[in-house]
This record gives structure tokens, C-alpha cells and sequence, in this order.
């Protein structure tokens, strides 16, 4: 099945902004995560499309590479430097085994082990705070019995006799062009070069086994959803000799209930009585740091916004703290008693505001305004 357009997965344009990315990232991994979505294997898939889309487009160079040749680019599989003609000619290798039926080139030499990715979910207040954890992470490493050579203690591997150590076959051509030398892997050694006459009886002559380590992560104050670490040299264990990957671990934070977020500052909304908005109060509000009191002036209007400096998130680069955004919510009461009803009518009468004069000064307010 095709991949979706990535810009029409998270619902942004081509021209989007990292930020406008990253909010639409953020809005929808919220929608569709699992933990939200329990049972939900259609949601789960959702989540595993938006997490691919927003790997690729937060990253610059990945993103453009993808604008170039699309889902191919993303994945490594374009030009320039994405396994197309290389510096060392191997995409000319490449067209010489497809006319001449050639085996390929065998890498003998050390390789790098594969990267690994791992997902952790964190609190809000972890994110804004940091936090150190372990994480259990399944991988190869190398097999303890045989130091990674594959034979059973006390043996050693072979050269093939076959290739002569070499991991190929060749085979002479005559062709109207002239004698052609073909290459073809050996299928004696596979390519290896070596033969393994007594395997490793734990590893079964991989030379490599499957363990789960816990891994000790330190994550920064300041992380956000989407933000990705790496973890050098613990990734998957190398080949021949080869440095391990590296571990990239994917923050996930979840929503908080009181809390939420814009770029380092966080907003909350507190509410409000009316007596309190009309005649002013001095307040209790939840910060991250814990309880601060706030001055609520007389005449305080719904949805007025007080800010508490430098009680936000931490910048990630260490640049400083946001700040608190409180927006006061005035709850009008539902349930009244007739002596409360008639003090707020007496109240009203007072100050020339009975529902019924409001409503005739409003509408000829109106009738004002389309007659000129």
C-alpha cells in the first residue's frame, strides 16, 4: 500500500514552518496516542503515520530530500549522496552486475551496527524539569562465549577453500565483446570468506545474541513532544569488529489537566467568582513550582490574562524560562436562592442595568446604527 503525502498527513502545507510542523505534530499525537485511543488499533496506526511524517519534516535535510524525491529521498534511496553513483563508483558496480550478472561487493571489513529507536513517555512537569530514567532496550550484542568470531570455544573459523578466503567465485565469458569476468558470491561461505566447521552453541556461529539492557537516559529540562536524543554507541552491536549504532529516543509528553503549552510558556485557566472579579481578591493559582498568589483587581473582566514571570518551561538550550499565563474564567452561579435573586435584581436596580432596559438601550443601539 502507498505512503501518504507527509505535508497531508499532519494537515500543513509545503510551505509550513518548523513551528506550524511541530504544533500540528503535537496536536494530533495527542489525538491519536495510544493511551488516549485504548483498543484502538486504527488510532495506533494513525499515531505510527503522524510520528514517520514529523521525523522526516523536522529534520531539515530529511525534509529536503523528501520535497526533492519524495518518500525514496526520505528513506535514503535518492541521488546526491542517498545510495545513488557514490564517490567509490558503486553505483557503476551496480550497472555491471545487472548487464553481467555479478555477485555484488561484500563488505568484510567492520561495520557499524544498525541504530535503534525507542519511544519514552514522560509527565508535563518531567518535561519542563528533566528527568533521568532507564529504559529496557532490546538489541544484538556480542556473544560472550565466543567473543563474537562465531566458533565454538577453542575453534576457529576457516578460510573457504572454495573462494580462497576471498568471499567470491569468478567465471570467465567469452561474449562477441570479448572475455568477460564475472563476479558471483561464493555459495559455500555466503561471502563471508571463512567457514565456521563447530558453530558457537550459544549464538549458533552469528558471533551475536538478543539481550534487553537497561539503558540510563538523562533527558533535558525543556523537551517537548517530538523531541528526538541520541545515545552514542548504544544502538545494535557491530559487525567484524565494527563500532555499535547509536540509540535515538523520541519524547512523547503527555497532556497535562491543568497545563498546556505554548512554545516555553504555560498556560492555565483559574476560576473566578463574581463577587471576586467585581471587588477584587488576592488569589491562590498552581504554578509548576507549586502554589504563588496573584492580585485580582476590582472590575476584573471574564477571560482577563495575568502573567507570573518566569514561572513557564526552561528553554531546552538553556537560554532562560518562559513565563505563566493565567486566564480568569468568572463562573456565573446556577443555583440561586430567592433572597440571592432578589439582592442581585436590587443590585441591578441600582445601577440602572434591569434585563429589560439593557435590552431596549441595546437594540436601539441597533436601531441607531441601520438608521443612521
Amino acid at each position: 500500500m502507498s505512503k501518504r503525502d507527509y505535508y497531508e498527513v499532519l494537515g500543513v502545507s509545503r510551505e509550513a514552518s518548523a513551528d506550524e510542523i511541530k504544533k500540528a505534530y503535537r496536536k494530533l499525537a495527542r489525538q491519536y496516542h495510544p493511551d488516549a485511543n485504548p483498543g484502538d488499533s486504527n488510532a495506533e496506526e494513525h499515531f505510527k503515520e503522524v510520528a514517520e511524517a514529523y521525523e522526516v519534516l523536522s529534520d531539515p535535510e530529511k525534509r529536503e530530500n523528501y520535497n526533492r524525491f519524495g518518500h525514496a529521498g526520505a528513506n535514503g534511496q535518492g541521488f546526491g549522496g542517498f545510495g545513488g553513483f557514490n564517490a567509490d563508483f558503486g553505483g557503476f558496480g551496480d550497472i555491471f552486475d545487472m548487464f553481467f550478472g555479478g555477485g555484488g561487493r561484500q563488505r568484510r571489513g567492520p561495520e557499524k551496527g544498525a541504530d535503534l529507536r525507542v519511544d519514552v513517555e514522560i509527565s508535563f512537569k518531567e518535561s519542563a524539569f528533566g528527568v533521568e530514567k532507564d529504559i529496557k532496550v532490546p538489541r544484538s550484542e556480542e556473544c560472550g562465549t565466543c567473543g563474537g568470531t562465531g566458533a565454538a570455544p577453542g575453534t576457529s573459523a576457516k578460510s573457504c577453500t572454495a573462494c580462497n578466503g576471498t568471499g567470491q567465485l569468478q567465471f570467465a565469458q567469452s561474449t562477441p565483446f570479448g572475455r568477460i569476468i564475472q563476479n558471483k558470491t561464493c555459495d559455500r561461505c555466503r561471502g563471508a570468506g571463512k567457514i565456521i566447521e563447530k558453530p558457537c552453541a550459544t549464538c549458533h556461529g552469528a558471533g551475536q545474541v538478543r539481550r534487553s539492557r537497561n539503558i540510563h537516559v538523562k533527558i533535558p529540562a525543556g523537551v517537548d513532544s517530538g523531541t528526538r536524543l541520541r545515545v552514542t554507541g548504544e544502538g545494535e552491536s557491530g559487525l567484524r569488529g565494527g563500532p555499535r549504532g547509536d540509540l535515538y529516543v523520541y519524547i512523547y509528553v503527555k497532556p497535562h489537566k491543568i497545563f498546556f503549552r505554548e512554545g516555553n510558556d504555560v498556560i492555565c485557566e483559574v476560576p473566578l467568582s463574581f463577587s471576586q472579579a467585581a471587588l477584587g481578591d488576592e488569589i491562590e493559582v498552581p504554578t509548576l513550582d507549586g502554589a504563588a498568589k496573584i492580585k485580582i483587581p476590582e472590575g476584573t473582566q471574564h477571560g482577563t490574562v495575568f502573567r507570573l514571570r518566569g514561572k513557564g518551561i526552561p528553554d531546552v538550550h538553556g537560554y532562560g524560562r518562559g513565563d505563566q499565563h493565567v486566564r480568569v474564567k468568572v463562573v456565573t452561579p446556577s443555583k440561586l436562592t430567592d433572597k440571592q435573586k432578589e439582592a442581585l435584581r436590587e443590585f441591578a436596580r441600582s445601577c440602572g442595568e434591569m434585563p429589560s432596559e439593557v435590552e431596549k438601550g441595546f437594540f436601539d443601539k441597533v436601531k441607531d446604527a441601520f438608521m443612521g
